[in-house]
């Protein structure tokens, strides 16, 4: 079938499974070549569409690749965000929270758009500040939503909820992520491994803000 056709159903760049296929095609380029080596004649190529079809659909390269960061990261973080409604203690929820993310952003996928990002951002800085905002800063204030119902619960005591948030994070990928992202760790951390940074993590938040019980 003509990938020119746009089902009947959908109006021009509105059909998902088009769209989706254009952003499968083109994940598959950014990850092998990154950003600058990947040709939107490549990405077409990938995805199986033409040229004209992928431009109904995307600005460019660069919309493209954020599209596709986006849909990835959405993808990845479904579930996760939810482990920040539950009701069970601070210090379980915290630690189910940090392994969760460590898990995702240690993983290759992640890893390599990091590298891709950073190599890009000093000649393009708007796009390294969307993925920061959309990544890193998206799970620093999901988490401090919750952080601050545990300080108003009683459970926290918090100056700064927003950098507390934030060193929680740091704290929980110490060891791990950096590593990762330089090339030292080749092979994203086990399970054991997370758990353990992220319970060390957890101890040092909770020395810092948890409330202190009354004698």
């Amino acid at each position: 079938m003509d990938d020119s056709k746009c089902s009947a159903r959908h109006a021009a760049g509105a059909d998902p499974a088009k769209r989706g296929q254009i952003l499968a095609g083109a994940k598959r380029v950014f990850m092998e070549r990154g950003f600058d080596a990947a040709g939107v004649n490549d990405i077409c190529r990938a995805a199986g569409v033409s040229k004209s079809t992928l431009y109904i659909y995307f600005d460019g390269k660069e919309d493209l690749f954020e599209s596709m960061v986006e849909e990835e990261r959405a993808k990845r973080f479904e579930n996760v965000t939810s482990i920040l409604s539950s009701d069970d203690p601070t210090v379980e929820v915290l630690h189910r929270y940090g392994c969760a993310v460590v898990s995702i952003v240690c993983s290759d996928e992640v890893v390599k758009a990091q590298r891709i990002i950073i190599g890009i951002a000093e000649r393009m800085p708007a796009l390294g500040a969307r993925f920061f905002t959309g990544g890193a800063m998206r799970s620093q204030t999901a988490l401090a939503t919750y952080l601050r119902s545990a300080v108003a619960s009683g459970q926290l005591a918090i100056p700064d909820v927003p950098r507390a948030a934030a060193q929680f994070l740091e704290l929980s990928t110490a060891t791990l992520w950096k590593p990762r992202l330089f090339g030292q760790r080749t092979v994203a951390p086990a399970p054991h491994e997370i758990e353990a940074a992220v319970t060390s993590a957890v101890t040092l938040f909770m020395a810092a803000y948890k409330v202190a019980k009354s004698a």
